[in-house]
């Protein structure tokens, strides 16, 4: 596989995103950074304005819409905000102008967006899987079931991530981790560097562990 030189990778906050699932993804390519300087995450928003993502942690966007910023990969994280991002047709308007070889991307619930918009019809994609006490209740339901209601005409996998070519989907809080680490897979680098990236880290036990809990469907 050839390396993709400088492969930019950009994260969309918005209010109520979910720390964990746009930080590891971006931690993932900070570090990897250390082994390719070229590697590039930044944050992209609606507006350029401080964005209050889940418990009030606020964070300032690289770029907005509007800017239009160059990138080979898109990723849209979960949270409590992503029942609100589905309905954003400014969101919405932005994914279908990015070009036919930007990857697009989601942690968690984040797919329920793609879901909503109709870009996961005949795919297979994955959701979180272990549910909140809400979601566990009866006045609440599991994110992965919820993606099935959301997006009936999508095959549901149970695997940690999915990679269907374009549409790539990570299930759960945490998966935003693996979703980095197959999104430096994705623009071309080898096990060795990917792993050695897990090491520096402190996390190569996790990778090991969750590397092949991976299904391409195309």
């Amino acid at each position: 596989m050839v390396t993709t030189p400088g492969f930019r990778l950009g994260i969309y906050v918005f209010k109520d995103a979910e720390i964990v699932d746009y930080a590891a993804p971006y931690g993932v390519f900070s570090v990897a950074r250390r082994f390719d300087p070229e590697l590039e995450a930044f944050l992209i928003a609606d507006a350029m304005r401080p964005v209050q993502t889940q418990a009030g942690f606020t964070v300032l966007p690289n770029y907005s819409f509007a800017d239009a910023p160059y990138m080979n990969a898109f990723l849209i994280p979960g949270g409590f905000g992503t029942r609100q991002e589905m309905h954003n047709k400014r969101l919405h308007t932005f994914i279908e102008s990015l070009p036919a070889d930007c990857l697009i991307t989601s942690v968690c619930t984040g797919s329920w967006i793609y879901g909503a918009m109709g870009l996961l019809d005949g795919l297979v994609a994955t959701n979180r899987k272990e549910p909140d006490r809400l979601e566990a209740s009866g006045a609440g339901k599991v994110p992965i079931d919820r993606l099935a209601e959301i997006a009936p005409a999508c095959k549901i996998s149970r695997s940690r991530v999915v990679d269907t070519g374009r549409v790539i989907t990570a299930g759960g809080i945490a998966s935003g981790m693996e979703m980095g680490f197959h999104l430096l897979r994705r623009a071309g680098y080898d096990e060795s560097l990917i792993s050695d990236v897990a090491r520096v880290m402190e996390y190569g036990q996790a990778y090991d562990l969750y590397r092949s809990d991976l299904e391409i469907a195309h």
